[in-house]
């Protein structure tokens, strides 16, 4: 069929596949809680996909050309589900060297337990700041934090909100991040002006944050004086071979990331890394695990590794809250967000292939009658984009393409565009179950999207302070004629 031949979208076509996603959604979460993306909200995406689908033939679209779409849509992503399958071996592979169990051990005698939230979030901005990635935060420090949280028996979703709250702070304000570089070449302006200008934003942000991470930890009901960890120290200490040198695979991959290798590869590296440590000082814990075998030792162990790399690893300690908490990783228990990626992307592909999503902005584009509306329908696009493609490079590059003209066109510069693509789309992607954010956090962390969101202060914090300073004109900055646009 022919190009001309194809009909534009209306309001009502792009808001059916919208409208019934979101009710699916929310039937979805309804029936199944927290168990909604082990496969009911796959479903969901998928039947929202095909009305999608119907919409975009009945306006003369071909299966074919939506087909590639979806093919090219998973193919740009399959960068992060490598990651995501290495992910699930580098935690098998970091239990069974004792990696964790020695992050757990030395962390539950370092970290005072009433500002711990807040010790977790300042770390891991720490931490992204150095490498620029908050999702090697997550798959690094934030496995480690978890296990202390559970050790010194703290909430686990408070917990992975003030790692991730850390996390993005540090992704956003770091120079090394593919988000924070991708912000200011859509927007037009370059990277340390998007930087400077998003200083505003994102600071009162993350006080906000750390504020009221501070004040969790102070009116908890947490005695540290009163926290015996004898017991938990005694059973790291026999059922692994604990000592510094088991921090080794964590500093590979830091020292990887922080000079700027791709992700996967320093992954890989620091997986093969683990095993090896595993394979010089805990040959026991390998021997335990695989189970008691007439084929040898130097086959036990591999089987036992291989085991650890693709199931992930079980502990068998005798506490039933440490043998939870060790028995995690493998690339199969990461399938399960593979599966909801992939669903996502599908659908979020089926909806700008048949120009759904451009339709959806071009109608919010009219009510931007001024800058500070215009601040406010762009924040609201990049969240919504979140939410129906699933992914935060698309709610960086869709609204940027979209809106950039309008921002020069009312001589705005484009560093506020960037500021507001930053505040919104990237800090909201994992606050989504289904965005490959959102996904991946809770795979890695252990704890539903929905059940952490709430305590992610700074990424909730950080669009509103965005819209606020657009309706009251607060560091929107005019162009500025020195100002080099890059075309």
């Amino acid at each position: 069929m022919s190009e001309n031949k194809l009909r534009e979208p209306s309001l009502l076509d792009a808001a059916i596949p919208v409208i019934s996603l979101v009710a699916m959604l929310g039937l979805s979460v309804y029936l199944y809680g927290d168990e909604s993306s082990s496969g009911a909200n796959q479903i969901a995406l998928i039947l929202a996909g095909a009305i999608a689908l119907i919409v975009g033939v009945k306006n003369g679209y071909r299966w074919v050309d939506v087909e590639t779409a979806v093919k090219q849509g998973i193919a740009n992503t399959y960068g992060a589900i490598l990651i995501l399958m290495t992910v699930g071996m580098l935690v098998g592979s970091w239990i069974l060297s004792g990696t964790v169990p020695a992050m757990i051990y030395y962390g539950l005698q370092i970290i005072n337990p009433t500002i711990f939230y807040f010790t977790a979030c300042i770390l891991s901005a720490i931490t992204a700041i150095s490498i620029g990635s908050s999702w090697t935060v997550a798959s690094t420090i934030g496995i480690g934090l978890m296990g202390i949280a559970a050790g010194l028996g703290l909430e686990p979703e408070i917990t992975a909100g003030a790692i991730i709250s850390g996390a993005y702070f540090g992704d956003k304000m770091s120079p090394l991040s593919d988000t924070t570089n991708l912000a200011p070449a859509v927007a037009g302006t370059d990277l340390f002006t998007h930087i400077r200008h998003m200083v505003w934003t994102t600071f009162p942000s993350i006080v906000i944050a750390i504020i009221l991470y501070l004040i969790i930890g102070f009116t908890s009901d947490i005695n540290s004086d009163s926290i015996d960890l004898s017991a938990q120290l005694t059973l790291i200490e026999q059922n692994f071979d604990i000592g510094i040198y088991l921090m080794i695979p964590a500093a590979v991959v830091f020292y990887l990331a922080v000079k700027k290798n791709p992700a996967f590869p320093s992954l890989v590296v620091g997986t093969l890394t683990a095993v090896i440590i595993a394979v010089i000082f805990q040959q026991d814990v390998i021997m335990k695990f695989a189970g008691a075998t007439e084929r040898g030792e130097v086959v036990t162990i591999i089987d036992g590794i291989w085991k650890a790399l693709f199931s992930g690893f079980s502990a068998d300690t005798g506490d039933t809250t440490m043998d939870e908490l060790l028995s995690q990783g493998g690339m199969a228990g990461m399938l399960n967000t593979i599966w909801l990626v992939m669903c996502a992307i599908t659908f979020g592909s089926i909806m700008e292939k048949i120009g759904l999503l451009k339709r959806l902005v071009l109608g919010l584009l009219g009510l931007a009658k001024t800058t500070g509306s215009l601040i406010v329908v762009t924040a609201l696009t990049c969240i919504g984009v979140n939410v129906l493609a699933a992914d935060q490079y698309i709610s960086i590059v869709l609204p940027g393409r979209m809106y950039r003209l309008e921002f020069k066109k009312r001589n705005l510069a484009a560093k506020n565009l960037s500021r507001v693509l930053e505040d919104t789309g990237t800090v909201t992607s994992v606050l989504i179950p289904w965005n490959t954010c959102g996904a991946f956090f809770a795979g890695t962390l252990g704890v539903a999207t929905f059940a952490y969101a709430p305590y992610c202060f700074f990424n909730i914090v950080s669009p509103f302070v965005s819209i606020l300073y657009g309706l009251f004109n607060v560091k929107i900055s005019p162009i500025n004629p020195d100002e080099v646009l890059a075309e």
